[in-house]
C-alpha cells in the first residue's frame, strides 16, 4: 500500500491517509479482506505520529472501509457496502467534472467527448 503525504497542501495528514485509502479501496487496488499495515509501521513509513494514523484508521472504520480484528490487525472491509459504491461514484464524478471542464475550455462538444470515451473503452476491453 503506497500513500504519499504532503505537509504543504493544507489538508490534515490524517485526512490525506483517509482519502488515499478510500481511493485504493474504491479503485480495487486494496482488495476485500486484505490486511493494512499495522498502525505503528505505517506511521514509521510516513514519518508521522502514530496517533495520526490511529485517527485515520478510526475514520476509515467508522465509514465502513476497514475493520479491526482485535489481535489480528486491520483489514479492508467487504466492498459490496453501499458506502463504497457511493465513494466510487464520487471519485468518477469528480474526474468527469474535470474532463468536461477541460473539454469545454478546449471547445470540444459533449458528443465528441462521449465518442472519445467509447473508443477508449473499446481499446481497454
Amino acid at each position: 500500500m503506497r500513500i504519499h503525504i504532503s505537509a504543504n497542501d493544507g489538508v490534515p495528514i490524517y485526512m490525506q491517509i483517509v482519502q488515499q485509502v478510500k481511493y485504493l479501496v474504491a479503485s480495487g487496488r486494496l482488495a476485500p479482506g486484505e490486511q493494512l499495515p499495522p498502525l505503528r509501521k505505517l506511521a514509521e513509513q510516513l514519518l508521522v505520529n502514530p496517533n495520526t494514523v490511529a485517527r485515520a484508521y478510526r475514520e476509515l472504520e467508522s465509514a465502513g472501509f476497514i475493520t479491526t480484528r482485535r489481535g489480528a490487525g486491520v483489514y479492508v472491509a467487504d466492498t459490496d457496502s453501499p458506502l463504497t459504491a457511493r465513494e466510487k461514484k464520487r471519485i468518477l464524478s469528480e474526474r468527469a467534472d474535470g474532463l468536461l471542464t477541460e473539454a469545454r475550455q478546449l471547445g470540444v462538444p459533449l458528443e465528441a467527448v462521449i465518442e472519445i470515451l467509447r473508443q477508449r473503452s473499446k481499446r481497454i476491453e
